[in-house]
């Protein structure tokens, strides 16, 4: 592995990056974690060219500074005997227990809602589904590496293609009783959304399917055969989520 010393200066350069964009986040859209930025009939609040230039720029920055991170991992064969073949889910477990997401491409499942049923902006934009086969930590460690990658390369095209015009339009109100599915790519997996309305446009019903829900089966099968050391890193791979509807 690192060493210490690298190591903590690596997490700190994770840490910067992540703050940098969640600064952007707060000043172009109201919130560093872009809570209430969807909203019925488009977005919450607009995005002027020269804002989303200035976004993309800084993505261009953050950018190259992930390449450099990549670079530091690709070549420090510590870290590569650590992470290949540990914590591994073989493709045909992955089929079995329905993995979905990043662990799922990692381990030779290649479904990504983007690709597989594309509506717009993606038809435009030609996702790219990052893969592998290998199925272990440095296969999700790869995935993720290549999703990071391919979201800056999506976020920096749509914001250079903003179409002008209004940016939300008035939606009548919803019936009671009526019903309503919602299918999307997250960035843990796929994330699956029924939702029925009341009386006076209220919520009577919602549910959300969490990718980290129905991934969390797989994390025991992978932890097997595997030192007791090893469990954080294996769990830290799927990176998914405690409290289960993360959304």
């Amino acid at each position: 592995m690192l060493p210490a010393a690298e190591r903590a200066a690596l997490d700190q350069d994770q840490a910067r990056l992540k703050e940098d964009l969640l600064r952007a986040h707060a000043q172009l859209f109201g919130h560093r974690y872009l809570m209430d930025a969807i909203v019925p009939g488009g977005v919450a609040k607009n995005l002027p060219p020269a804002a989303g230039e200035a976004l993309a720029e800084r993505l261009a920055r953050i950018e190259r500074e992930v390449a450099t991170l990549k670079s530091i991992y690709d070549e420090h064969a510590g870290a590569q005997d650590r992470f290949i073949m540990t914590g591994q889910v073989t493709p045909e477990l992955a089929e079995r227990m329905g993995l979905t997401g990043l662990a799922a491409r990692a381990s030779g499942i290649a479904r990504d809602l983007r690709v597989d049923y594309p509506i717009p902006p993606y038809q435009q934009l030609d996702p790219r589904a990052a893969s592998h086969t290998r199925g272990d930590v440095a296969a999700r460690v790869a995935v993720r590496f290549d999703e990071v990658f391919e979201s800056m390369r999506l976020v920096q095209a749509l914001v250079r293609q903003l179409p002008p015009g209004e940016f939300r339009a008035p939606v009548a109100a919803a019936p009671a009783a009526a019903r309503g599915l919602g299918w999307i790519e997250g960035w843990r997996g796929d994330v699956f959304v029924a939702l029925e309305t009341g009386a006076n446009g209220t919520i009577s019903r919602c549910h959300c399917h969490d990718p980290s829900w129905q991934n969390w089966p797989a994390l025991e099968h992978a932890v097997i055969g595997n030192i007791v050391p090893d469990f954080p890193l294996i769990n830290k791979s799927f990176n998914l989520n405690y409290a289960g509807h993360d959304l």
